[in-house]
């Protein structure tokens, strides 16, 4: 019996052992955290992107002309400039003789710097509108603006008309143009002019309350005497024209740096600059034409940090943005080249591999080893090795019992099968168990398979005879999956045929086939000995085993026929442990021979044409991808969402194309295909997640080990009798997997 001092330790201990399980579950690990991370940035920046591009928030109606009654005479009939800030609204004129030239909707990439170079070859200032999203994005602009001695005035941050908006949503426009300024130039202005404003006898009984409550902020209101109307493109002559005062009165001209072609606006310039100075006219900022003080204010601390953090977060916005549309294009043409690639190809593979006349030379007749490598695959052992005593071609079986606990040896050697032979070692791994299986195989062709799977009678057949050409190192065989009743399984079973097969028969004309799957591949003996056998470098040891081959100068082909029947997971949790190891595994397998690139012969040309052609098609391409689902989601929610379901659409015909074609040549029923749209909505996105939770595993240097999926035993090959007709007891339950 512990003493009481031993059981307070061991509470103690005990205690602790909870509290250390509770920090680690609610430690969020790297691979999730990192994702999560990545994910919610991409959508902040886009977030931004559409904020500062007026498609998120952005309010484009327009009010007509109302009643004038409410508005005070005075206004109607005064000046240009209104100022409202005491509660008694009085206007002011412009000076005879000076000229304020005002600039609307800028800062503008293109047209703005022409308009400055303009104004400072002829010496002249003017006041720039400039609106809030416009500013941010462009700070280089601002910053000139005032530094050549301009004078800014807001126009809001995203050119709302102000008469359908709320007093919180004209604070918010007039407080982030203001922000957009302090973060470009450092700076705040007390001047402003509505959008879609024109002259002071144009105020109604909708715009004018809005005047009123801008006063009440502190602000002048700016409107304009002079309408140049080069926003219609009438042609410079009456630009100009429109432009130009009569008797020497002096006026705010309206013109535009922005929204849309304004050559003909500097092309003008050209113009009614030097004219009106050789008539007495000084062209300058609004508060010096009134002998006022200056509307700027320098804006210093706290103010001025945010502001420069906002413009710095839309220009990382834009820069990345800009960088992901190129990847999109980019994604884009990458898929529709795979695609089409795919469907060439393929197409000349089996018009070539199904002619009367093809031969891979004499048939072979002679026996093969086929090695069953098994670890607690009870489930599902008697299935595969019974469908392997069915076969049509003379062979031994060798089951390698990878120290199971579930009694699997037992079971096989209980079912008294000739040419059946159970091999048992201590746990060791899968490469383990084909290297102990290949050192017991008595003959030249070994055949590999996973114990979850079964073969039809001519799998074995059909999956050595392109070893009558004695350039053949390996043989692909024809995977598909027999659980495909489920959602899930059908999902896989359109991966299996079309992305898979399909691009088994591409990459078997391209001569650089990257896998031998598992479930169902042939080597010559010689070819893996010469390599050093299954490698225990990776978590792919079927990608490792197959470049190794390629870079020793084999060929690997892929027979179709060779049809093969595997578990698929099926559930989500299972499919995530087997594709990340598949993917991870397959990003190793490159790794380690990338040296291939640089050398020679064989191994040099797959090096330069097969690692490329992998790399990109499956790790670059896929990690992109999700670009495309990325970009629908905003423009479905932001728009244009027509277009946008369009691009969609169109792509998905593209793959509809392609699988069709894969599901004829392996004489599939195309009702699977039903579920491809949705598979393209929700499957796809595990699949990328899983494809950068392997690319977060690799750059972090983490580890990652196998994982044994759970199997119910329940797949057959089409036409192959069941467990439980065989008098081996009732069927087991058929459980989600995992």
């Amino acid at each position: 019996m512990n003493s009481p001092a031993t059981r307070g330790r061991n509470g103690k201990d005990s205690r602790r052992r909870k509290a250390s399980r509770g920090r680690s579950r609610l430690r969020l690990p790297m691979r999730y955290l990192l994702p999560t991370t990545l994910l919610v940035a991409l959508l902040a920046m886009l977030m931004l992107r559409g904020y500062v591009h007026s498609e998120i928030l952005a309010d484009h109606r327009v009010r007509d002309a109302a009643p004038t009654h409410q508005v005070p005479e005075d206004v109607l009939t005064g000046g240009p400039v209104i100022d409202a800030r005491s509660g008694d609204a009085k206007t002011l004129r412009i000076p005879d003789r000076r000229i304020v030239l005002t600039f609307d909707d800028g800062p503008d990439p293109v047209w703005t710097p022409k308009v400055l170079d303009k104004l400072k070859e002829y010496d002249a200032h003017g006041v720039f509108f400039v609106t809030g999203n416009m500013a941010a994005r462009h700070p280089d602009l601002v910053r000139r603006m005032v530094e050549e001695g301009h004078e800014l005035g807001l126009h809001t941050f995203n050119h709302p008309d102000l008469s359908y908006q709320s007093s919180a949503r004209i604070d918010w426009e007039l407080s982030q143009n203001q922000l957009a300024l302090a973060g470009a130039a450092g700076i705040r202005t007390s001047i402003f002019r509505p959008p879609y404003s024109s002259f002071s006898d144009a105020m109604d009984n909708k715009s004018w309350p809005v005047t009123e409550y801008i006063g009440s902020r502190g602000y002048l209101t700016v409107v304009n005497d002079t309408d140049s109307e080069d926003w219609k493109r009438p042609g410079v002559h009456a630009i100009v024209e429109r432009a130009t005062p009569k008797n020497g009165k002096g006026a705010i001209i309206l013109m535009h740096d922005s929204g849309g072609d304004r050559s003909q606006t500097v092309a003008a310039l050209d113009t009614l600059l030097p004219d009106l100075k050789a008539k007495g006219y000084t062209f300058t900022r609004l508060t010096t034409a009134l002998d006022a003080p200056s509307a700027h204010t320098p804006v210093t601390g706290f103010a001025l940090w945010k502001g420069k953090a906002f413009v710095s977060a839309v220009a990382v916005s834009e820069r990345i943005t800009g960088v992901l549309v190129v990847g999109l294009a980019a994604i884009g043409a990458l898929v529709l080249a795979r695609f089409g690639l795919m469907l060439l190809l393929s197409f000349l593979h089996a018009r070539k591999v199904r002619r009367r006349n093809f031969s891979w030379g004499e048939p072979l007749s002679r026996p093969v080893s086929v090695l069953v490598p098994a670890y607690n695959e009870r489930a599902c052992i008697e299935a595969t090795v019974r469908s392997l005593a069915a076969s049509e071609h003379p062979i031994e079986i060798i089951v390698i019992d990878d120290g199971s606990t579930d009694g699997t040896a037992d079971l096989v050697e209980a079912m008294r099968l000739p040419r059946v032979r159970v091999v048992r070692q201590q746990n060791a791994g899968k490469p383990a168990a084909l290297n102990n299986g290949i050192r017991h195989a008595r003959y030249d062709i070994v055949v590999m398979m996973d114990g979850d799977t079964v073969f039809e009678p001519a799998t074995v057949r059909e999956l050595v005879q392109p070893f009558a050409d004695p350039r053949v190192g390996a043989v692909a065989g024809n995977a598909k999956v027999g659980n495909r009743d489920s959602l899930i399984g059908a999902w896989q079973h359109i991966e299996y045929v079309m992305g898979f097969n399909l691009d088994r028969r591409m990459y078997d004309v391209l001569g650089c086939m990257p896998t031998i799957p598992g479930a169902v591949g042939a080597f010559r003996r010689e070819a893996l000995e010469r390599v050093g056998g299954m490698s225990e470098d990776t978590l792919a040891e079927d990608t490792d085993i197959t470049m190794a081959l390629h870079r020793d100068g084999w060929r690997v082909v892929y027979a179709e026929n060779a049809r093969a029947w595997t578990e698929a997971p099926e559930s989500v949790q299972q499919l995530w442990s087997q594709r990340y190891r598949w993917s991870y595994g397959t990003m190793q397998a490159i790794w380690k021979h990338r040296r291939a690139v640089i050398e020679r012969g064989p191994s040099g040309r797959f090096g330069r044409v097969g690692l490329p052609f992998v790399s990109l098609f499956m790790v670059v391409a896929p990690l992109l991808a999700p670009l495309i689902d990325v970009f629908l989601l905003y423009g479905l929610v932001f728009g244009p969402t027509g277009k946008t379901v369009a691009a969609w659409f169109g792509v998905l015909v593209v793959q509809a194309v392609c699988a069709a074609y894969a599901f004829r040549l392996d004489k599939e029923r195309m009702t699977h295909l039903l579920s491809l749209p949705l598979q393209q909505i929700l499957y796809r996105q595990l699949m990328y997640v899983v494809l950068l939770q392997s690319w977060i595993t690799a750059l972090t240097g983490g580890r990652l080990r196998w994982q044994k999926l759970r199997r119910t035993g329940a797949v057959e090959a089409p036409g192959g009798v069941s467990a439980q007709r065989r008098g081996t007891g009732s069927a087991p339950e058929r459980r989600p997997v995992g």
